[in-house]
């Protein structure tokens, strides 16, 4: 069989031509791909080849390397013929700390994808792979789709390193364990399971393990390619997995003995098991007092009632049931209504569609622009079908408030739903009026009550009930109030007793 058909290497020879052979078969004559020639301690008769990809590397790290090899052997009367293996030359001649000897081809091409620089020599058994990355990264900022007011401004960036980096800069517990695995055929996607190794509940890191290791996919771009084939109720409208852009969060989570999954070129950390409460939950609420954050997630649950239901209830009362209304208030609906040609269910849909095309197109449209798109649907469009008499006034106020409503919950991704969830609901309560309402929300209910996430029950602590964890979910207790972890972690005391701030006693010196 000719040259040119021959079957690629496995491992690397001591054979520089046929080493380099295989990396061109392999990597081809790509124009990011960077080629340097040396010789090891300057003797002609070991000649070498570093190879690694332009603009994935930090040529700084590059250029030590070859001073290693090149400079520092000659200036040290290094013998190269004494140095037959990779691991040889890692331990009398390389600085980098992360220098290590590589065997297969594979291996190889794979830290040179990733980042690292491979080196070959002419007569040296096997290869060397040196860490080099560093590819352009954006900057550690806040996360906007995540705002606080109180709070750290950190966020996750595309980077897995910088990300768990984060993790262990607020969680320095020796227990913490980072285990890693790559996904995708293509892609070749880093990914990243934490967990507190003494905290996690018995068994959920191996199922995580297990879920991710059945993935079959040529590419993973993004966090959500990974939640779509991990969760547990695929064709459900819920978020079994939770997703966070925020440290703190994620923190927090693994303190009660969750699991986080970092996806390297993402920003989005998903967190499991996870629960419906926690999507009405903010950061906000553990950094003020107790008494405002259970101030503020009663007026999320009251915004997150106001967004499923409020359109729903107002097209069932004005349709079917009048006579639930006061009468000035029915008069008032009827005098606003009496030139809407359209049925009060019609007239609500059109609203809410009309009202989720101005939001996606003030969110797809660069920002100075999407913000006067928003504006100009808001006021001008709205009022002018008000006067044309396309909807009633009544109807405008509330779309808006529904619309300011879904805005107040803290998670993006379950308001979503919210959303989705609207249109059946107001679906059936127009055409059904309270039985068709009622059917709606016992259906929605009984589907919550199904679902699972990660052996965990979507509801839970309400459903099944745990009196422990009651003190975090509708209202939020002091932190002194809540000295245990949830019942599913290993171990639930979470602080000492007494607690409890107490005046001092005595003269007060």
């Amino acid at each position: 069989m000719p040259d040119s058909q021959a079957a690629p290497i496995k491992r690397f020879e001591k054979e520089l031509a046929g080493n380099a052979a295989a990396l061109d078969a392999i990597l081809g004559q790509s124009a990011d791909v960077q080629r340097r020639e040396f010789q090891l301690c300057g003797h002609p008769d070991f000649p070498g080849l570093c190879c690694f990809l332009d603009g994935m590397v930090d040529t700084s790290v590059v250029e030590e390397l070859l001073r290693a090899l090149i400079v520092s052997g000659s200036e040290l009367n290094r013998d190269p013929s004494s140095m037959t293996t990779a691991d040889a030359i890692c331990a009398r001649l390389l600085f980098n700390a992360s220098a290590k000897a590589c065997i297969s081809v594979k291996e190889g091409i794979a830290g040179i994808v990733s980042g690292d620089t491979l080196v070959v020599i002419q007569g040296i058994e096997g290869a060397i792979l040196v860490s080099s990355r560093g590819w352009k990264a954006r900057s550690v900022e806040e996360p906007s789709s995540e705002n606080n007011v109180r709070g750290p401004r950190d966020g996750f960036t595309e980077s897995i390193r910088t990300n768990t980096a984060l993790i262990r800069r607020r969680i320095r517990d020796p227990k913490l364990r980072i285990d890693g695995m790559v996904i995708g055929t293509r892609t070749q996607t880093d990914i990243n399971i934490a967990y507190i190794q003494d905290l996690v509940k018995p068994g959920l890191v191996e199922e995580v393990k297990r879920r991710l290791a059945r993935i079959r996919i040529d590419s993973i771009l993004e966090s959500g390619y990974v939640e779509e084939l991990i969760e547990d109720a695929p064709l459900s409208l819920f978020n079994t997995i939770q997703s966070t852009e925020r440290p703190d969060k994620t923190a927090s989570a693994l303190l009660e003995g969750r699991v986080a999954i970092f996806i390297d070129n993402t920003p989005v950390v998903l967190i499991v098991p996870t629960f419906f409460w926690q999507y009405i939950q903010a950061p906000d609420d553990y950094y003020n007092r107790y008494w405002v954050g259970t101030f503020f997630r009663f007026v999320r649950y009251v915004a997150f009632m106001i967004s499923l239901f409020l359109p729903s209830l107002y097209v069932m009362l004005v349709s079917f049931h009048q006579e639930m209304i006061p009468t000035s208030l029915a008069l008032t609906i009827a005098s606003g209504r009496e030139v809407v040609p359209f049925p009060v269910l019609l007239e609500a849909i059109m609203m809410e569609l009309a009202f989720e095309l101005m939001r996606e197109a003030g969110l797809r449209m660069p920002k100075p622009i999407g913000q006067a798109v928003s504006i100009v649907g808001s006021l001008i469009i709205g009022q002018a079908a008000v006067q044309a008499g396309l909807v009633s006034p009544f109807m405008v106020i509330i779309v808006a408030i529904t619309a300011i409503s879904s805005f107040a919950i803290p998670s993006y991704s379950s308001s979503l739903a919210l959303r989705i969830f609207r249109f059946p609901i107001l679906l059936a309560s127009g055409i059904f009026g309270l039985l068709g309402f009622a059917t709606m929300f016992f259906m929605l209910v009984l589907h919550a009550l199904l679902i699972r996430s990660f052996g965990e029950s979507y509801l839970a602590p309400a459903a099944p009930y745990r009196a422990s964890d009651q003190r975090d979910m509708l209202l939020r207790l002091p932190i002194w109030m809540q000295d245990e972890r949830p019942e599913f972690a290993q171990d639930t005391q979470r602080m000492g007793e007494g607690m409890k701030p107490r005046t001092p006693s005595g003269d007060g010196s």
